[in-house]
């Protein structure tokens, strides 16, 4: 019988492929907004509409991936790790291509942000959903689960200090006059790391669990994971978190740059603020749950920023950089106390949804979820678009008194609404580790399964 321990060498790979995942993530979250107004050239309400229209895209392709991954595995590699071999090229090309500014007119340039930004989101659902799904057959053992999740979150603000710290300012040395170059060549960097990262999480990574995958038509599948309200509610909660997390990390450049004053380095700075507390609050949140209930620690963090965000809005005035910085920092480590929680809860709804319904939904499951995030993304980026459009703001000019107040209620209090919504559906959710157990214990669920072992080449 293999042990359902993990080496720390296993974590690092593991952790790997969300630095490679936090590639695309992150430049989607804090700079792909910006990059586009201000550097590409795009109409805020253009690039909203653009952010909205390609998650239609996902409604079709992740629940595909997710079916794929159910009934498609290698008998070398395993069932979700090969995705990371075949496809880490393609992925890193196509997020250097969005980042490509092409000196055409307008109309074309917009066909081409679509065709570029399409391209990324499929290439990213052909690799997330599979490394998502990875935690779930890696080990058994759910403190294994969560100890794996906080590296995983760790190397993921990596990725996020990387991009936040070193593209704006690369982009400057490397760009100079022309900073279109210089974010190409930048984020070109960025997808190079991503691929490699990739192709070291597949070497480095094993699946020892295998769970019995049932045949099951897809609209059996939706029933099944309907019937499952644990996994509703975490649906809930990845799509109201997203939501505010992207609306705040989007605009966190323009307020640096308005609302603040700031130039490159300011942003940079800004942006790796955030990034940095967040990486310390993976930290923390693995020590926490230690001796907290990881569950409690999700309601209250995410409550507690609905009135950190709050003080933001009220407390700091334009240019005022140091008490911005502050609680910009404290705001980004409270936010992020709640995410090892979150990616390790869905492989225990799945778990969950098996005990209750007698079968197990978990390649769908796994691909809902990444819809529902993806749908809070492109959500966010079309409320994004809206609002700096409503409250008036011009690319690359000195900006409105109305503008400059949208841009701060943009970072503080409209996202700290949807933390709060967030932190209230939690009281919903019940499965804590004790809970768990229970259900292992009782025989509800599978615990180890049928196991095989493949070659991590």
């Amino acid at each position: 019988m293999q042990t359902q321990k993990l080496t720390v060498l296993e974590k690092i790979g593991f952790g790997a492929g969300d630095m490679a995942v936090n590639v695309v993530i992150s430049s989607m979250f804090l700079i792909v907004a910006f990059f586009y107004t201000d550097i590409f050239g795009l109409e805020p309400a253009h690039m909203g509409i653009l952010f909205l229209a390609t998650r239609l895209i996902d409604a079709i392709t992740d629940p595909l991936m997710g079916m794929l991954t159910d009934r498609w595995k290698s008998e070398r590699f395993g069932r979700f790790r090969p995705y990371f071999l075949y496809l880490s090229v393609p992925f890193g090309l196509s997020v250097f291509l969005m980042f490509t500014t092409p000196d055409w007119d307008y109309g074309a340039k917009l066909v081409w942000a679509y065709a570029t930004y399409i391209l990324v989101t499929i290439m990213f659902t052909s690799v997330t959903i599979p490394y998502i799904s990875l935690i779930g057959v890696l080990t058994a053992d759910p403190q294994e689960r969560l100890s794996a999740n906080g590296y995983r979150l760790f190397f993921a603000k990596i990725a996020a200090f990387l991009v936040t710290s070193i593209v704006p300012v690369l982009a400057v040395a490397w760009g100079g006059d022309d900073l279109a170059r210089g974010y190409q060549l930048a984020m070109g960097l960025m997808a190079g790391l991503g691929t490699l990262m990739f192709l070291f999480c597949f070497a480095t990574t094993t699946e020892r669990v295998e769970h019995e995958v049932e045949k099951k038509p897809f609209g059996e599948q939706v029933r099944l994971l309907l019937k499952n309200d644990q996994w509703l509610i975490l649906c809930g909660v990845c799509f109201t978190g997203t939501l505010g997390y992207v609306i705040r990390a989007s605009v966190a450049a323009y307020y640096a740059k308005y609302y603040l004053g700031g130039d490159e380095k300011v942003i940079s700075a800004f942006l790796t603020t955030g990034v940095v507390a967040a990486i310390l609050a993976m930290v923390a949140s693995t020590w926490i749950t230690k001796k907290w209930c990881k569950v409690q620690l999700f309601r209250w963090s995410q409550l507690a920023v609905g009135l950190i965000s709050v003080v933001l809005y009220f407390a700091v005035a334009p240019g005022d950089f140091a008490l911005a910085f502050v609680l910009y920092f404290l705001l980004s480590f409270v936010v992020d106390l709640h995410a090892p929680v979150f990616w390790s809860a869905i492989a225990e709804a799945v778990d969950y949804g098996q005990a209750k319904n007698g079968k197990r939904v978990s390649g769908l499951a796994f691909g809902g979820i990444s819809f529902f995030q993806k749908a809070g993304m492109g959500v966010a980026g079309f409320v994004v678009g809206m609002l700096l459009t409503g409250f008036g703001y011009e690319a690359n000019v000195a900006q409105t008194p109305q503008a400059l107040a949208g841009i701060a209620l943009m970072l503080s209090i409209i996202p700290g609404v949807f933390h709060v919504i967030m932190g209230l559906l939690m009281f919903r959710y019940r499965i804590t580790d004790t809970y768990y157990n229970e259900m292992k214990a009782k025989g509800l669920i599978q615990d180890e399964g049928p196991e095989y072992v493949t070659e991590a080449s």
